[in-house]
């Protein structure tokens, strides 16, 4: 019987992978978080710090029977020199006590990003392969896998890596989450009586991108994680085709009954963190999950994932290849997903 670790079980790609698993027949699942889940959930959740190798041992060595660790955790810090130590660390941290004592481990999987590519310098080359040059600068994904890699060399299981854009999901209290921040940015300036004005670079407004709806990207997870082509390999992964916001801002207008308006840039995280009383106002009268705006927006996120002004493609070649055949309509998926945090009252 196959049993996963969830490291980072609560963050939007934990979240959703949690929930595609206890879906699967078959699965037992061991979840990782400094938080305990807000939801009902069958997983055996621990808490071990990352950061301390005692407390790993001695909070996961009994988890012998585990087969499949996906590994989504993520530590931030000031700079990405800055993160390079501390999360290549907790991953050793945590292989150093889960891996002797799971003879049975058969893959291990790091949830990456574009920022492989360089996508936090400015421009790179598009569209993204997997074995295109590493950038000038080096970030905590690219030492992270060589650590993996090498760990790798004559041990019984495999790794993989998935390398996405945007991930379009909720979470609670995620260091990354695009969709809740649009969500309270979009009811945060109705509340306002202003229309939906875009908030992030002019620029970008009109630029190619991708999203991978966060059920999705764990039903790539699984995947790459049991299929034999995908051993060994780091794959891009997107919903598969291409869109630019202007085309779906619209849409998100009209879900919170709004007018658009002209694309507006602003600091988002220094004009909207203010508004966590009017967020709570939201909350008593719309009758909503008692969230604080602070534990659903990391509006800082946002500003960075908005604030670019460059075309964010990746190719999909290899994956494919590989055997993969997911798609999502992105702009359907974008309404749905939002849809979703109306009916779970999350969003007025």
């Amino acid at each position: 019987m196959p049993k996963a670790l969830i490291a980072g079980a609560l963050g939007v790609t934990g979240r959703a992978l949690l929930h595609h698993l206890e879906g699967l027949p078959g699965w037992e699942i061991a979840a990782i978080s400094r938080r305990s889940p807000d939801f009902e959930t069958r997983a055996a959740f621990i808490s071990p710090d990352l950061n301390d190798p005692a407390d790993c041992r001695a909070k996961l060595a009994a988890h012998g029977d585990i087969t499949h660790i996906f590994y989504t955790a993520y530590s931030q810090r000031e700079t990405v020199a800055a993160e390079i130590p501390v999360n290549v660390a907790m991953l050793a941290n945590l292989m150093d006590a889960v891996e002797p004592a799971a003879t049975g481990l058969e893959h291990v999987q790091m949830m990456h990003g574009a920022k492989w590519y360089g996508t936090f310098l400015g421009a790179y080359k598009t569209p993204a392969r997997e074995d295109d040059p590493r950038p000038a600068v080096e970030h905590f994904y690219h030492t992270q896998q060589d650590w993996l890699e090498s760990r790798r060399a004559g041990a019984g299981w495999s790794w993989s890596a998935l390398r996405p854009h945007g991930v379009w999901g909720f979470s609670t209290g995620s260091a990354m989450n695009l969709l809740t921040g649009i969500a309270c940015y979009a009811a945060l300036s109705k509340a306002e009586g202003k229309p939906l004005q875009w908030p992030g670079n002019a620029g970008f407004f009109d630029r190619l991108y991708q999203l991978i709806d966060a059920e999705l990207l764990a039903e790539a997870m699984v995947w790459a994680a049991t299929t034999p082509a995908a051993a060994d390999n780091a794959f891009n992964i997107t919903n598969g085709d291409l869109f630019r916001w202007h085309e779906v801002w619209p849409r998100i207008a009209e879900l919170f009954g709004m007018e658009t308006g002209d694309p507006a840039p602003i600091p988002i995280a220094e004009t909207m963190a203010p508004k966590a009383a009017l967020w709570t106002e939201l909350v008593d009268r719309h009758d909503l999950r008692h969230y604080a705006l602070d534990q659903l927006v990391n509006w800082a996120y946002l500003d960075t994932a908005l604030g670019n002004d460059r075309d964010q493609v990746s190719s999909l070649t290899k994956i494919v290849g590989a055997g993969w055949t997911g798609f999502r309509d992105t702009p359907a998926t974008i309404t749905w997903q939002l849809q979703k945090l109306r009916d779970n009252r999350i969003i007025p």
